[in-house]
């Protein structure tokens, strides 16, 4: 069983690719629920943001499983053949580990180190609990991922770039978002909104001057109530448009939002920013004179900065040892089964000797049968004693788990035992 990770993010495929591949949370679901049906596939987990897609599973079979991943996500976003293998990556075992551990440290973001995937592989993990889809491996997986991204963000700046793609864009709005009496409306009520409005009330902006919109009013109701924001009804967003000079869009919708006529319709200088995948403002906004447009595409031509080196080489070398810490660990606990079983077998061929000389020998007193008793163990103990100890110093290496293998098959041992020892082994932990 290894871990296994089809995807498709900012860095392998153009925005136009992603907007197709996007999930919502629903649709999250019903895919990882739909992965978990397909052969060679016990786990799944589906981290879904604003810039990638990825589908972690634990598998019994790499070449079965990719298959079976990859025509799913290609079905979802409606890809042929060429033009998906050509955007997508696949990472396993040792690959997926480091993948995930570098993603949730902020390494493979839009906006270097940024903290909030933290929070989204956090979002995708409970979902996963929630809906059965995750079982001891994966969740150990993602728990160590949210551990080493904290310990990232605790040890070193890494996020000093920009903690979130919200301040991100905030950054590249430039002063107005900071002037007294600047207007914001927000379209949409998820995490994304929530985020912005919590990050404006942070940077002073008055509760007031935010107005948040969403279909569904009990939503931007809640907004309101949480923050002290304005909650405006659906129907009215054209005349909170018309007022605003900041719009900040991430509705989640299917489509655009905000085409070019509405925008012009508003009819002043504007900064728009959509953080929406797929997106909710029309690129063609930006010949409107006066309309500035801040978008993903705009957002990933954000590089490292030259002061975060250090900060970017600590984090990879955080990184690196606990890629290497988990996978140890993760041989130990595969290897186990096979030596308890093992040592079991040898118990079990002693006690079978002693019954058979026992009933050879009836006149033998309880301190000879316990003598030959002993005597059968210590044999027993010196001949498993150089593979046990062998198979455990192989843990640290690559060949740990073949090792186990082979010594499961030299000895003859019963797979089912072998099982039955990782079974109750998992279900103490």
């Amino acid at each position: 069983m290894s871990v296994l990770v089809v995807g498709m993010s900012h860095k392998s495929a153009p925005l136009e690719v992603l907007e197709k591949v996007a999930l919502d949370p629903t649709a999250s679901i019903k895919l990882s629920q739909l992965v978990l049906e397909t052969p060679f596939v016990t786990e799944s987990v589906v981290v879904s943001t604003c810039n990638r897609v990825e589908i972690y599973v634990e598998a019994e079979r790499f070449h079965g499983a990719v298959e079976e991943v990859s025509r799913l996500l290609a079905e979802h976003a409606d890809l042929g053949r060429d033009e998906f293998v050509r955007h997508v990556y696949v990472h396993f075992d040792e690959a997926a580990v480091a993948h995930i551990f570098g993603v949730a440290a902020g390494m493979d973001s839009m906006i270097l180190g940024e903290s909030q995937i933290l929070g989204q592989v956090r979002d995708a993990l409970l979902t996963a609990q929630t809906e059965s889809t995750v079982g001891p491996a994966l969740n150990a997986l993602f728990q160590q991922a949210l551990r080493i991204g904290k310990r990232g963000h605790a040890e070193t700046g890494i996020d000093r770039l920009a903690p979130s793609i919200v301040t991100a864009s905030f950054a590249a709005a430039g002063d107005i978002v900071d002037a007294r009496d600047t207007r914001f409306l927000i379209a949409g009520a998820g995490t994304m909104a929530k985020l912005a409005v919590r990050t404006l009330v942070d940077r002073g902006v008055d509760a007031d001057q935010i107005a948040v919109a969403n279909r569904t009013y009990e939503r931007a109701q809640d907004l309101s109530i949480e923050s002290g924001v304005r909650a405006v009804r659906w129907e009215d967003l054209d005349d909170e448009l018309a007022a605003a000079d900041v719009l900040i869009s991430c509705t989640g919708a299917n489509g655009v939002v905000f085409d070019r006529p509405r925008i012009e319709a508003a009819g002043r200088p504007q900064v728009l920013i959509d953080l929406a995948l797929p997106r909710d403002i029309d690129g063609g906004v930006r010949d409107i004179d006066g309309v500035s447009l801040i978008d993903l595409v705009v957002l990933s031509k954000l590089t490292e900065n030259a002061e975060l080196a250090a900060d970017v080489k600590q984090v990879r070398s955080i990184v690196e040892d606990e890629v290497r810490t988990f996978l140890v660990a993760k041989a130990a606990s595969q290897v186990t089964p096979t030596v308890v079983a093992l040592r079991t077998m040898a118990t079990d061929v002693v006690d079978a000797e002693v019954a058979r000389i026992e009933a050879r020998l009836p006149n033998l007193t309880a301190d000879e049968l316990a003598s030959v008793r002993q005597a059968l163990r210590r044999v027993a103990d010196k001949l498993i004693h150089t593979p046990t100890v062998r198979v455990q110093q192989l843990v640290d290496g690559t060949g740990s788990l073949t090792y186990a293998e082979a010594l499961a098959d030299l000895f003859a041992l019963d797979q089912a035992a072998v099982d039955a020892v990782t079974r109750v082994g998992g279900e103490q932990a």
